[in-house]
């Protein structure tokens, strides 16, 4: 099996790092395949920004996440999708139907935030319990859903209660935790160290500040496994758009904006498949 085949056990296996990229829409999963990614990331973030003009992941529903992921999934070729989770995933019961109706859309892994975290809602004084529970019923239920667990506690309780919580997520199933704010080498051996068979994701977000990006070689021997970019290729567009807004708004051309040739907008969205298939249908006595 190529790496362009490997779902993300297959890739978290591997044992070095895999550039995630954030994607929104078929055109963008295009562009994402071509440039040689072997996964993608849809982040709630982006649908809220682009179907309600919302910031926030709160905003974006579980619903609306797997019906837009609907869209470009074919657009992928075959690469694995981790997408948020957004709303609809209270309970282990709510978690395992929204799960199935992922699946169903076309995404292969779940980036899903725990009870740790004060943006999702919740409490920041819970323990891992209600979050192990939830993971345990997906690992369980919905075996076809890689499990990436979001781990928010360190703000509050340092690395040790994100170790703490990390481990009780691996051991309920998850396949890899993203321990966020631990991104220090020292802090990142640590938590490779106590859970050494577990796989570690990283996020780049510039909701959070750009931090110094570390050799892919250093982060893989700390076990680093992933490095999402959730909003990067979505900020890079909405600032070549504002530029040639600004351009035709003052100067009635964008000439000197740099922009995708017309002949690879096409390509990237031409098919013949409809064609195709309407021919199965035409008679053969009305061909010739």
């Amino acid at each position: 099996m190529t790496e362009r085949g490997m779902d993300l056990r297959a890739l978290l296996a591997l044992g070095r790092v895999i550039h995630v990229p954030g994607v929104y829409d078929p055109m963008t999963a295009a562009l994402a395949v071509r440039a040689g990614h072997r996964a993608a990331h849809f982040p709630g973030t982006a649908v809220a920004a682009l179907t309600l003009g919302r910031s926030g992941a709160a905003v974006a529903h579980s619903t609306q996440i797997a019906d837009r992921a609907r869209t470009l999934t074919a657009a992928l070729d075959g690469i694995p999708l981790l997408a948020d989770a957004g709303d609809g995933f209270d309970t282990p019961t709510h978690a395992v139907w929204t799960g199935l109706a992922y699946v169903r859309a076309g995404i292969t892994a779940l980036h899903l935030p725990d009870q740790a975290d004060p943006d999702a809602g919740s409490d920041a004084g819970s323990d891992a319990g209600p979050d192990a529970a939830m993971i345990s019923a997906l690992a369980r239920d919905v075996p076809e859903l890689a499990l990436v667990a979001r781990v928010e506690a360190y703000v509050r309780g340092g690395l040790t209660e994100t170790i703490e919580r990390c481990a009780a997520y691996s051991a309920a199933g998850a396949d890899a935790v993203l321990p966020v704010g631990v991104d220090k080498p020292d802090e990142l051996a640590q938590l490779h160290h106590a859970l050494p068979g577990t796989a570690i994701a990283l996020e780049r977000s510039e909701v959070t500040g750009q931090r110094p990006a570390r050799p892919d070689a250093d982060l893989a021997a700390l076990g680093v496994r992933l490095v999402l970019h959730p909003l990067t290729p979505l900020l890079a567009a909405l600032r070549a758009a504002s530029l040639t807004y600004r351009a035709l708004a003052e100067q009635g051309t964008a000439d000197d904006i740099d922009r995708l040739p017309w002949a690879a907008f096409t390509e990237l969205t031409t098919t013949d498949e409809p064609a195709a298939a309407d021919a199965r249908y035409v008679p053969a006595a009305l061909e010739t």
